[in-house]
């Protein structure tokens, strides 16, 4: 017999998952469900979650793909706060009280916990999100240093799971505000070396709806599942604006 305790697991234990549940077709506004069931040590709310539509209700409804903190699929809100379901253990949650589980804020809801990201996908798209060089046709590969790929690395990391951009409160009442997940993009071709284009991004952050928007409450910071420097970066692109533009 595996002891537990050695491992870091705890045995079987029975938890509650609060759900806001959202089906347009048949309510007009957002409803809760509450589902027990028995889980594990290991378990994850991804989990839990296929627990009850595998073998509860077959009508919840959730993204997910991967289940290992890389495709940012499973976004949702846990307790309050911004998480990937497939990295929060339940053994790390009071589970003595219900889990509350709630789609992204700011972002229509489509169904239960799903979001329609377009909006998220459209600021993405408007900072040019690719590599631009006036080498059309290099003749080899472009060189960089360690210290030049180290100035932009923290944000190659995103995901685009939009929790930290559904963390900020200027996101949820200002429909047009980038949000950080888009400056973050635009921060990893702004410092990246081989890039031509930074000043032109730089010129589309400096609009109303840009960086300036940022009030610099690490929401954003905390939320993200993949631990980038969120304000930070931010912060960088608002200095490159200001140099810019001496």
């Amino acid at each position: 017999m595996v002891d537990t305790a050695d491992t870091g697991q705890r045995g079987a234990f029975t938890v509650t998952l609060q759900v806001q549940r959202y089906v347009p077709e048949f309510h007009e506004t957002p409803y809760w469900d509450s589902w027990t069931v028995e889980m594990h040590g290991t378990d994850r709310v991804l989990d839990a979650l296929h627990k009850i539509k595998w073998e509860l209700d077959g009508s919840l409804t959730f993204r997910r793909s991967c289940a290992h903190g890389i495709c940012g699929s499973d976004a949702m809100r846990i307790n309050g706060f911004n998480r990937l379901a497939c990295k929060v253990l339940l053994k790390d949650l009071d589970i003595s009280k219900p889990i509350i589980v709630e789609p992204l804020k700011g972002l229509p809801v489509e169904k239960d916990l799903i979001v329609d990201m377009e909006p998220f996908f459209q600021s993405y798209r408007e900072i040019l999100p690719f590599l631009m060089s006036n080498d059309y046709e290099p003749t080899h590969e472009r060189f960089q240093s360690i210290e030049e790929r180290e100035r932009y690395d923290d944000t190659t990391k995103c995901i685009l799971c939009a929790a930290c951009t559904a963390s900020c409160p200027v996101f949820w009442t200002d429909g047009q505000y980038f949000g950080p997940a888009a400056i973050v993009n635009a921060h990893h071709f702004i410092f990246d070396s081989r890039d031509d284009a930074g000043d032109l991004r730089l010129e589309v952050l400096n609009d109303k709806e840009g960086v300036w928007r940022c009030r610099t409450i690490f929401n954003c910071t905390n939320a993200c599942p993949r631990g980038i420097q969120v304000t930070k970066a931010i912060a960088e692109v608002k200095n490159a604006i200001l140099q810019h533009a001496l």
